[in-house]
């Protein structure tokens, strides 16, 4: 059972318009295919009850109503004339699952409790509901009252329900504690449907969801992208997974190329950004960073585990930077379908290497743009070195650069004002050649691009038409700064010239 909807929904800050609600609703039946979706508290709001009716309706229609579900409370007829009013045929009662919370908080008896949860579960049923029942603090009961929780289920199997619901509420329990105390309800009841449902707050929920299969629980709480209060709940995404690989006895019907997709809608509804590492839908959780792996991949996939891109609807990437080997780069060559004599391709690699040390983001689309600026990069013995420069751009005052440079074994030092830090740069130039008595090129066009999908920190290209005499060159330089790639494209032409 899905409950992004409504446990999810108790994430801080999340709150899911009408039309969100039941656009993931549809999906999550129609394409995660999950059995069940808990998608509204009842009471909680009229938007919230507006919500339910339209995703009661569209469930009608497809022959869906008895997978949705609500979280009701024991008082009274209210919470059963709102689900009346919402169209819902299943009830999740909230009940107390522990005696610390029922005497402290309902400050009543188990007999009273009891009583009343039996007049409104008939009630109820006679109305037509399907009734499940959550013991709240289930697990805090298991460790300190347990005789009052068996005292409870006691009765409850005596009442008209369908599924009894186990929530660790707090997500206090380990996955040991899990599987005991979910064993010990399933050998002592055994003909009842037992839920298990899972909190994050140990970051234990994964954990103790293998902890409760194994012990045989019969259904299982998630939310996508493990969405919840506090440190959220057990993540879909990660319980499929471990479900398929870990437990084949198993039968779910969740189809685990819909996971990566039902992911980014709920991160784009809920306002709240997947890590990159999260497991399964992250977006870097398939991307392999070292060297060495990706040789490894290349000789025979020595590095692939069973959860394995594909059927997630995703790929195996290879990260480029600093730790990148000459195979992570091939790797990305073969996807842009390019390939470069094994001589070139170490000087590709150790130019992402080079950008890597600077902290520079590199992307598979910014490789066209180094092969470029590395394979018409100047001969190793250069006549014009650039040793340093300082550039400033202030309020109110022009830009100015200062720079260094070696010419043929001899320093010059200039600085310049512009109307942009290249534009002092340039003036600063030309005063040091004006100084060596030596013509200066003309700069005829000035192209920047950044690579497709580029960001702030994306590389940037810089391509630069000079007229020397009759003729034209052009040179370009490759950096996250779009003054520096000009730069750079500058002291290519000076060599070259």
């Amino acid at each position: 059972m899905d409950t992004t909807l409504r446990d999810g929904e108790q994430t801080s800050g999340v709150s899911f318009s009408a039309s969100e609600k039941l656009t993931m609703a549809q999906l999550l039946l129609e394409e995660v295919k999950v059995d069940r979706i808990e998608v509204a508290s009842a009471r909680v709001s009229e938007g919230e009850l507006n919500a339910v009716k339209k995703i009661t309706t569209w469930a009608k229609e497809r022959g869906f109503l008895d997978k949705i579900e609500v979280l009701t409370f024991v008082d009274g007829d209210a919470s059963l004339d709102w689900m009346e009013q919402s169209g819902a045929k299943v009830m999740n009662l909230l009940t107390k699952g522990s005696l610390n919370h029922l005497t402290h908080q309902l400050k009543k008896t188990p007999e009273q409790h009891f009583s009343e949860i039996e007049i409104l579960v008939n009630k109820a049923v006679a109305k037509g509901f399907s009734v499940n029942v959550y013991l709240e603090d289930w697990s805090n009961g298991m460790r300190h009252s347990k005789d009052y929780v068996y005292q409870y289920l006691d009765k409850l199997i005596t009442l008209p329900i369908k599924r009894i619901l186990l929530p660790d509420t707090l997500g206090i329990l380990t996955p040991m504690e899990s599987y005991s105390f979910v064993k010990d309800i399933v050998n002592r009841y055994p003909d009842k449907h037992i839920d298990f449902h899972a909190h994050n707050d140990y970051d234990l929920s994964v954990a103790n969801v293998m902890g409760s299969l194994r012990a045989g629980t019969h259904g299982l709480h998630v939310t996508v992208n493990g969405l919840g209060e506090r440190a959220g709940n057990a993540p879909l995404a990660s319980t499929v997974a471990v479900i398929r690989d870990f437990f084949p006895d198993i039968q779910i019907k969740v189809d685990d190329k819909s996971l990566y997709k039902i992911s980014g809608l709920v991160e784009g509804f809920s306002g709240m950004r997947i890590p990159a590492n999260q497991p399964i839908v992250g977006d870097s959780v398939f991307t392999q960073t070292a060297g060495i792996h990706a040789d490894g991949d290349k000789k025979k996939n020595l590095y692939v585990s069973d959860l394995e891109p594909g059927r997630f609807g995703r790929k195996t990437l290879y990260a480029l930077g600093k730790s990148s080997g000459k195979a992570n780069i091939e790797k990305n060559l073969q996807m842009l379908g390019i390939s470069l004599p094994d001589e070139d391709l170490k000087k590709v690699t150790k130019r992402i290497i080079e950008l890597g040390d600077k902290k520079e983001a590199v992307t598979r689309e910014d490789l066209p743009f180094i092969i470029a600026d590395v394979l018409d990069r100047d001969p190793e013995e250069k006549k014009v070195e650039l040793i340093n420069y300082v550039l400033t751009h202030s309020r109110k005052l022009r830009p100015s650069a200062t720079l260094q440079i070696k010419i043929e074994n001899e320093i010059y030092e200039e600085n310049a004002q512009g109307d942009g830090q290249y534009d002092a740069f340039m003036n600063a130039l030309k005063k040091i050649f004006k100084q060596k008595k030596m013509d200066f090129p003309e700069l005829s066009d000035y192209a920047v691009r950044i690579p497709p999908g580029g960001n702030t920190n994306a590389l940037c290209e810089t391509i630069i038409t000079w007229k020397v005499g009759k003729k034209e060159m052009k040179t370009r330089g490759l950096d996250s700064d779009q003054t520096v790639s000009a730069i750079e494209a500058t002291v290519k032409m000076l060599n070259l010239i």
